[in-house]
């Protein structure tokens, strides 16, 4: 696995601390983390072990490492996932649907417009405005989507933005978290669209549910478990 970065400022407050995770396979999942651009984003490719589709979760910035994993690898991206439509996360859209055509792109429904504007996109508020091509597919309930056999529980989660989501895989127990909790942190609520009480709300009633063991790949900064932040995690107690 790649290494993740050390503390973004602005996506949170430092980490509590490593946490002693450097499993990249579970049962038949697997996954590499990329971390991106200045931002420092982690975006992920998923595929089953021995299988050769795979979801590209997240394509922010300079993801030309995460496009030649795939290639290295064999692997064909059947799904472009966005666990939501900030700029550090949809930023290599537009490359990835350059380099495989007609690839789908899921996004939640409450954020539809925001691939196209740099204003909801947040890359017009940082004075380097971005607009990706739309999305051809959208989330709108939670519902369980397959890649390769492997099933995968969407939740929707908002609060660090209207149409965030997240995606568990229950056999691995790896929760794909976007920018909803992270190691001793939760995702800013204090951009346009976002509500601090609801993400508080979502994480308790949607991730706290989740066994101790699960582990957690977010958006920023290193992996951690949903035990670890039940316990320690200061502003969801």
């Amino acid at each position: 696995m790649h290494d993740v970065k050390k503390y973004t400022p602005g996506f949170g407050v430092p980490p509590v601390g490593p946490i002693a995770y450097d499993a990249a396979m579970a049962g038949t999942l697997r996954y590499e983390t990329f971390t991106l651009g200045e931002f420092m984003t982690n975006c992920h490719v998923v595929w089953r072990e021995g299988g050769t589709d795979c979801w590209l979760v997240d394509v922010g910035y300079e993801p030309g490492a995460m496009f030649g994993f795939v290639r290295e690898l064999g692997l064909t991206p059947t799904q472009l996932i966005l666990t939501h439509a900030h700029c550090d996360h949809i930023a290599g859209v537009a490359e990835a649907l350059a380099t495989w055509a007609d690839l789908p792109v899921w996004l939640h429904e409450a954020e539809r417009d925001w691939l196209g504007d740099p204003m909801l996109n947040l890359s017009g508020l940082f004075g380097q405005p971005i607009t990706a091509p739309p999305a051809t597919d959208f989330h709108d309930i939670d519902a369980p989507m397959e890649l390769d056999g492997m099933r995968f529980e969407l939740r929707h989660v908002p609060g660090h933005s209207p149409g965030s989501v997240v995606f568990y895989q229950p056999e691995a127990g790896v929760l794909l978290a976007g920018d909803t909790l992270f190691a001793g942190s939760i995702g800013r609520t204090d951009f346009p669209g976002g509500d601090h009480d609801l993400l508080i709300r979502g994480i308790r009633e949607k991730l706290y549910g989740l066994p101790d063991e699960t582990v957690v790949l977010p958006g920023h900064n290193e992996p951690t478990t949903i035990g670890r932040e039940k316990r320690s995690n200061p502003f969801v107690r």
